[in-house]
């Protein structure tokens, strides 16, 4: 009998060891990659740029193979229609419709705001996992709202990503980064974003409203809606060229 209330005892002063285990700061980024990545995908979405002067919103259709290809073509306004930008690796070209030209973007131009909003171009080139580019520990447990989040300190493992390092807020029930902080080696902040809303396709939930804050602008940040995301649809293989850019 005694021997029973000493097993009874010692399971419930140690009941987390055994059910509720903590994932660790690599588990978290590997379901993160989960929901975000995938062999390709074609996403239209609208991205309105909250200026000093007054908000520009733009639309676009892009499509995506892995995190190596990509194409976009703007479809709204007017004036940015047929602008298309193709990215093959670490090479990314601009089409302009207006003097039919096609410009290479490379070096520190890649840092340069795209379009006039707070990403630049090497944000949105930077497909890459997060697995495969930073290391990541646990450093808090916070609430975004409603939902609770682990606090993630991201370190970035290679020279050539746009940040040192992150804190980034993950929903831990969806494993979705709901906002984030994005810093120089030097410690400052550079870049902020938040989400707003997000939504579940298939079995991957997504950021469905963010914005995107450049801390050394002085507009009110750059807001993006995906209007619509397919995951592992057909992409023909010719569109991943120069050629597609004139077409």
């Amino acid at each position: 009998m005694r021997k029973t209330v000493l097993i009874l005892i010692s399971m419930l002063a140690f009941p987390v060891s055994g059910w509720m285990q903590e994932p660790t700061g690599l588990e978290i980024l590997k379901q993160i990659d989960q929901n975000t990545i995938a062999d390709n995908r074609s996403v239209t979405s609208t991205m309105i740029i909250h200026g000093r002067r007054g908000d520009r919103t733009m639309t676009s259709k892009s499509w995506v193979a892995g995190t190596e290809r990509s194409f976009s073509e703007y479809l709204a306004p007017a004036r940015e229609r047929g602008t298309k930008m193709l990215k093959l690796g670490n090479q990314l070209w601009i089409y302009s419709p207006q003097s039919d030209r096609i410009i290479r973007i490379a070096g520190h131009m890649l840092r340069q705001s795209m379009m006039g909003s707070d990403f630049s171009y090497e944000d949105m080139m930077d497909d890459r996992s997060l697995v495969a580019t930073y290391s990541a520990e646990i450093v808090g447990s916070e609430p975004i709202g409603d939902r609770q989040c682990w606090v993630l300190k991201l370190t970035a493992k290679m020279k050539d990503v746009p940040y040192h390092a992150r804190k980034m807020w993950v929903d831990k029930e969806r494993m979705l980064a709901l906002q984030e902080n994005r810093f120089a080696k030097s410690g400052k902040l550079l870049k902020t974003a938040k989400v707003h809303e997000v939504f579940q396709v298939n079995q991957r939930w997504y950021p469905k409203r963010m914005v995107f804050k450049d801390i050394l602008s002085k507009g009110k940040g750059t807001e993006l809606i995906i209007e619509s995301i397919e995951f592992d649809v057909e992409i023909p293989k010719h569109i991943f060229s120069k050629a597609a850019l004139r077409k």
